[in-house]
């Protein structure tokens, strides 16, 4: 099913990311996280590329087991700076025959081990114009978007190629991090001024750790409210405690968001299926 028509048949969906195994986390782990997010009955799960895209032959392969094992509809992110249109028709051929129907359009970071090679997409907009001139409207596109704007430019360029992208055919968008939602809401004020109307998610991560902190703010140019610093500063050092500390403000930021008519929450897990169940608990934002 694509994502396009679950927008439209819902007031409010309910969606996870997780990120395909690396060196720390192992295949098996991230489909024992699968089976158990599974359980909740989300309206979608999304699979990344990983740091840099360098996981990104697991992606289609995790996006199909998703979809023909655990019954849930996905998403699979396909990043495309660098690329050629040769591998970029391959991974739309992959996705086909694996029966995806759902794509999270992005640039993708630039790599820090090596050069990057030159390719013939510099942005997510090539990237979806591309996939719509090779296959019409085989795939419901999603892109990303920065609450407090990208860190590469600034706020009127970043909604400036906001609205490219949703003009090149984007059916919804998803937020990167975000701690304060007064900064979502201005945000979405001006995307209506703008009269940019598909779908708005909002992407949650309970920050859980002080690692989390600095990957946060350093990858999302993301604002740390004082009201976060002050459980920093009480709870650094006291591991427990500043995960549920930063459980609990999660959940209230969900709560928040819901009560103001967000169109969806979308979970970044970290492949921490327990988490994402306890918000999925304290909310109710999935009904069984």
């Amino acid at each position: 099913m694509k994502i396009a028509d679950i927008y439209k048949s819902k007031s409010l969906t309910t969606s996870f990311e997780v990120f395909p195994p690396n060196e720390k986390v192992g295949l098996e782990e991230v489909y024992n996280c699968l089976d158990v997010l599974s359980l909740e009955k989300p309206d979608y799960i999304s699979v990344t590329y990983g740091a840099g895209g360098n996981t990104k032959g697991r992606t289609v392969e995790i996006a199909n087991r998703i979809k023909s094992q655990n019954g849930v509809e996905s998403v699979a992110h396909f990043t495309c700076i660098g690329s050629k249109k040769e591998e970029i028709d391959r991974v739309l051929e992959d996705l086909e025959r694996n029966n995806i129907e759902n794509i999270l359009a992005l640039r993708g970071d630039y790599p820090v081990d090596r050069e990057l090679e030159l390719g013939d997409f510099n942005y997510a907009r090539d990237l979806i114009n591309y996939i719509h001139e090779k296959k019409g409207d085989k795939f419901s596109i999603g892109a990303a978007y920065y609450v407090e704007g990208h860190r590469e430019t600034n706020d009127l360029l970043d909604l400036f190629y906001l609205k490219e992208k949703v003009n090149a055919g984007v059916d919804f968008l998803i937020s990167q991090i975000f701690l304060d939602n007064e900064f979502f809401y201005s945000f979405r004020d001006k995307l209506e001024k703008l009269q940019i109307n598909v779908p708005l998610v909002a992407g949650i991560m309970p920050v859980t750790n002080a690692k989390q902190i600095k990957k946060i703010t350093s990858l999302c140019s993301c604002t740390i409210p004082k009201k976060f610093l002050k459980i920093l500063e009480k709870y650094e050092d006291n591991p427990s405690a500043l995960r549920e500390a930063g459980l609990a403000y999660a959940i209230e930021q969900v709560v928040d968001l819901v009560a103001s008519d967000i169109n969806g929450i979308h979970l970044y897990t970290m492949n921490k299926p327990e988490t994402a169940k306890k918000i999925i608990d304290a909310t109710g934002i999935i009904r069984k």
